[in-house]
Formats: C-alpha cells, structure tokens, sequence
C-alpha cells in the first residue's frame, strides 16, 4: 500500500469525526436558540406590558391632581443665581384661572431704581430687559415639563420613546421619555408605585438653540389631602451661568382666609 493511501486513511476518519462534531454543535446551537427565543419574545411582551401599565398610573395621577391643584392658592418664591451671584428673591401669589392657567401676582417689594448716571443706568436697563426675555425662555420651557402632560407622555410611548429604567428604590419606577417636547431631550419621572404619586423629574433639554443646555430637576411633595404638588424645581442654564431655583409654599384652599 503506498503512502498517499496510508495517508488517505488515516484521515478520512478524523475528517467524519470533524463533520460529526460540528453537526451535533450546529444541533445544539439550534436547539438553544429555539428554546431561547420564545423566552426572550414573553420577556419583551412582558417588559412593554409593565411599561404601559406604570405609564398609565403616572397619566391618571398626574391628571387628578391637575383637578387638585385648580382648588388651592399658593406663594411662588423665585430665586436666581447669575455666575454665582445671588439676586434677591421674588415671590408671586398663584391660583389657577379659568383659562386653566396659572395667575401670578407679584407680592414681592418694587425694585430700587439704578443709581449712578444715565449710561448706567441704560446698561443696568438693558441687562435688566435682556435677562427678562430670557427667564420669558425659562418660564416657557419649564412649562413644557411641569407639569407632565399625559398627552406627550402617550405620544412618546406610542413614538416607541418611552423605556423602564431600573431604580435603587424597590418602590419607585422609572420612565424615561426621549423626544418628550423637543427633539433630543429626555424626562425621567420617579413614580411612587404604592401611594401612585410622582416622586421626582429630572430633565435634559435646551433652549433657543441645542447647545444651549438646559437641565431642570424637580421634586414633589404631598398636601394633607394627598394631593401631589411641585415642591421644588431647579433649572440650571449652563450658557447663561444661570440657576433658577422655584419654591411653592403656603398652600390654601381658593377663597381661604
């Protein structure tokens, strides 16, 4: 017998024991992803349906306590810091109109007129105007967050922009919301499962522009009656070295003495 036969041989053995091996791993691999599969797709289904029933908790919670909210007076007490200066608080009386807005009334003291001479006092002016077109921006974008409008939140699920986030809190879940009012931000509410309350939002948007940067962070807090209500928000404006700390205090039932 020549060589080469020899050689034929001996490795057509190893060659069928090569295609064997490879069969039954090719089989397993199969066997694997078909067990895994119907696995993976409950698990989605399951993920999207405690999505949509946590999200329709936060749509029902937020509307009642719009309702709430239209039967109290409250005291806004506004504090700005621009580049580490802090400036003198204001504070407003709210109550909702019949438009379904808020009304504010200014309760805070009159400003003192700018001293110095008339250049400086145009500066001072217009720095003065300037800064109150912007805080007009601020007021506007804070309104698209706060409070969270079940609408957008809808929109947003539907949109496939709306996910679960894990939370450190066993009793809180987390929806995060991209493309929420503006395209590229985000809003993450924490909900409180059990009282079925908003506990926090956290935003990242912009202003006039994307690079404008603008993150807001809001925390809320419950009246004797349970309704749920804006404690306190602060939005920072990174361009403008600008934080806008937003207080609500001293809530009375409408027509309370």
């Amino acid at each position: 017998m020549s060589q080469a036969n020899v050689n034929s041989y001996s490795i057509q053995p190893a060659i069928s024991a090569f295609k064997n091996t490879k069969t039954r791993t090719a089989l397993i691999a199969t066997v694997i992803l078909t067990a895994t599969l119907p696995a993976t797709a409950q698990t989605g289904v399951q993920a999207g349906r405690d999505l949509q029933q946590k999200l329709s908790a936060i749509k029902q919670s937020a509307a009642e306590n719009q309702q709430k909210l239209h039967k109290y007076q409250w005291i806004e007490t506004t504090q700005l810091t621009l580049k580490g200066d802090t400036k003198p608080a204001s504070q407003s009386m709210c109550v909702y109109g019949p438009d379904g807005k808020v009304q504010k009334t200014p309760i805070s003291a009159s400003p003192q007129a700018p001293s110095g001479g008339r250049l400086k006092q145009r500066i001072i002016a217009k720095k003065k105007e300037e800064m109150k077109d912007y805080m007009g921006g601020v007021k506007k974008v804070i309104a698209m967050y706060i409070p969270p409008d079940p609408q957008r939140m809808q929109q947003a699920f539907q949109a496939g922009n709306a996910s679960l986030s894990a939370a450190g809190d066993t009793g809180l879940a987390q929806i995060v919301f991209k493309n929420y009012a503006q395209p590229g931000d985000e809003m993450t509410i924490a909900f409180n499962t059990a009282a079925r309350k908003i506990s926090s939002l956290n935003v990242k948007t912009w202003m006039d522009d994307p690079k404008d940067t603008v993150t807001l962070s809001v925390q809320f807090a419950s009246l004797p009656d349970g309704t749920n209500y804006v404690q306190q928000s602060v939005l920072s404006a990174t361009a403008k070295q600008l934080q806008v700390t937003t207080t609500n205090s001293d809530y009375q039932p409408v027509g309370a003495h």
